[in-house]
């Protein structure tokens, strides 16, 4: 080959790498996109409440159903949804999600009463729930293990608390300064909805066939997740608003249902993995793949399971704490939704700050400081709320505690989810990912209800002592004793972080960086580059030496074996 012939084959291949770069970054971009639009549409609505509440005529302790439906629906599919994703299709599975987000935004506008706006916020769920492990396992099978694969996933989990700033932003903005008032917010998720399915449809690459042998559905274990998890979620949103409170007779049968059923999940899906990895087992039509495999949990020596709690406790801890500052400022301190909305700009600056952060160091660093100093600064925006002197200036509490509130939802999401790619295989990352958000998820309802009770527990207490028995709706109570209420609050919120935080410094010590950092390449290297990292394929075997040695990960497809 003559030298002109060398370099002229040369210059091609770095056309063919910048322009998959152009192509993964528009990917990253759209993706990272997509999770602030699912992310403002569970915040976006909150802000706008107490209007909403005045506008249909519903009573305040009814009014976190608007939020609650929306969380339990998207929380509660997140596992059957994934695995569909990895089965059918991710590109096609997030294009869906896309169109019921939009259309039942625009139900959610035209609502006239509480019953269709929260039966339509449940529907509008199903699309968060498709939406977010797609995401996830197309960016996985984009990007093998480099250090383009954490960039792409710090900026991708940026888009979860900046979607939360600026939909409280939005929100608060659309609800006081337009005529349709809350109904704009939905107007505009519409028009996101309708943008994000414009960009995935043009900018993903169309979805390659499934690698596995066996591609049927656990349909009993899906309906056993499925009901479980609705019914617990359910127990946790409703418990402190039920007639009798937490001992209201439905409460607790729903809640022991829902345990067992979760529980009959657990033990089938550790059935179905150990037919189906035992080759002295025959196959059988009853035996499908599992919905989640077990051992999942216990990759990595354990610390998976580490990794899922401290998300699971991490959530607890951010979404309290938004949910209560927000009452805070419009129901203690009485100001306005744009009054309330600018209090929370300065989580929007610290999201983009914290995506730069983590994308330049999650390759550098141990993941344990990551995780450790994102819990604890999120349980000092706790602590600064608990201890907070209302006659104070915004600049002393409200504004530090916004700033640091968003580094933990950044760091933890972020060297969670590259965490769970890394020993994840290739055919099971929307599934992994699912498991992921679906613990955030589960931590949200649960961190709102154990608050909850101790508002509630303390604004009592405390009225008591004034002689005053609250209402239903807690409008009554004194204003000291609803001080009292909040800060207790936050102190649980606090409680969160700090349990996360210790588990992190306890059991993540020796798991090392979770990023990667690309060495340099020979040009033999470029030719592989350009083959491994198409958007559609996973490189199985780059992703399964991840995993650390020791460890049973299942590498192997399942071969077909003779059915019964």
């Amino acid at each position: 080959m003559t030298v002109n012939g060398i370099g002229s084959d040369m210059h091609d291949r770095h056309d063919i790498k910048r322009a998959l770069h152009r192509s993964q970054n528009t990917l990253v971009i759209r993706l990272r996109f997509n999770t602030e639009q699912q992310t403002a549409s569970a915040t976006a609505p909150s802000i706008a409440l107490p209007t909403i509440g005045r506008d249909l005529d519903i009573v305040e302790y009814k009014l976190q159903w608007v939020i609650s439906a929306y969380t339990l629906s998207s929380g509660c599919l997140l596992l059957f949804i994934g695995r569909l994703a990895d089965l059918y299709g991710r590109k096609l599975t997030f294009l869906i999600g896309t169109v019921f987000m939009g259309v039942f935004a625009l139900g959610c506008a035209l609502s006239q009463n509480e019953i269709s706006l929260d039966i339509l916020r449940g529907i509008q769920g199903i699309g968060g729930a498709a939406i977010v492990p797609s995401s996830l396992g197309i960016l996985a099978h984009a990007f093998p293990p480099s250090r383009a694969r954490s960039v792409a996933f710090a900026t991708f989990a940026a888009g979860a608390p900046m979607g939360g700033a600026l939909g409280t932003l939005a929100g608060g903005a659309l609800t006081q300064l337009t005529t349709p008032k809350w109904r704009s917010s939905f107007w505009l998720l519409l028009g996101l909805s309708a943008a994000c399915f414009l960009g995935g449809f043009f900018t993903i690459d169309d979805d390659l066939p499934s690698t596995e042998e066996d591609k049927r559905i656990d349909w009993l274990g899906a309906f056993l997740v499925t009901a479980g998890l609705t019914l617990i979620v359910f127990v946790l949103s409703d418990g402190s608003i039920a007639p009798n409170g937490w001992k209201t007779g439905y409460i607790i049968a729903l809640l022991i249902v829902g345990v067992v059923l979760l529980v009959l999940f657990l033990l089938w899906q550790r059935y179905l993995e150990r037919v189906r990895s035992d080759p002295t087992i025959a196959a059988s039509r009853w035996a499908p793949p599992p919905l989640m495999r077990l051992s999942i949990w216990t990759r990595s020596k354990g610390r998976m399971a580490v990794v899922l709690l401290i998300a699971f406790l991490e959530w607890c801890s951010f979404m309290s704490w938004n949910f209560w500052v927000q009452l805070y400022y419009q129901n203690f301190l009485q100001l306005s939704p744009v009054l309330t909305m600018v209090r929370f700009i300065p989580m929007f600056v610290t999201g983009c700050a914290c995506n730069v952060v983590v994308a330049l160091v999650v390759g550098r660093i141990d993941v344990v400081f990551l995780i450790v100093c994102g819990t604890l600064l999120t349980a000092a925006a706790n602590l600064l709320f608990a201890v907070i002197n209302v006659s104070s200036p915004y600049w002393a509490f409200g504004f530090p505690a916004a700033i640091v509130s968003v580094f933990g939802a950044d760091f933890v999401f972020a060297s969670g989810t590259l965490f769970v790619a890394k020993i994840s295989l290739p055919h099971e990352q929307s599934v992994a990912g699912a498991l992921f958000q679906t613990m955030t998820q589960l931590g949200s309802s649960f961190g709102l209800a154990i608050t909850t009770i101790i508002f509630n527990t303390t604004l009592s207490k405390e009225s008591g002592k004034y002689g005053v028995t609250v209402n239903k709706s807690g409008t009554n109570a004194p204003y000291l004793a609803q001080e009292s209420a909040y800060k207790d609050a936050m102190w649980g919120g606090f409680a969160f972080g700090i349990i996360g935080a210790l588990l992190a410094a306890t059991f993540l010590r020796h798991v090392g960086i979770v990023g990667h950092k690309e060495g340099p390449k020979s040009s033999n290297d470029e030719e592989k580059v350009t083959v491994s990292t198409n958007p559609t394929m996973g490189d199985a075997s780059s992703e399964v030496m991840t995993a650390e040695p020791g460890d049973r990960t299942d590498t192997e497809e399942e071969k077909p074996r003779e059915k019964r």
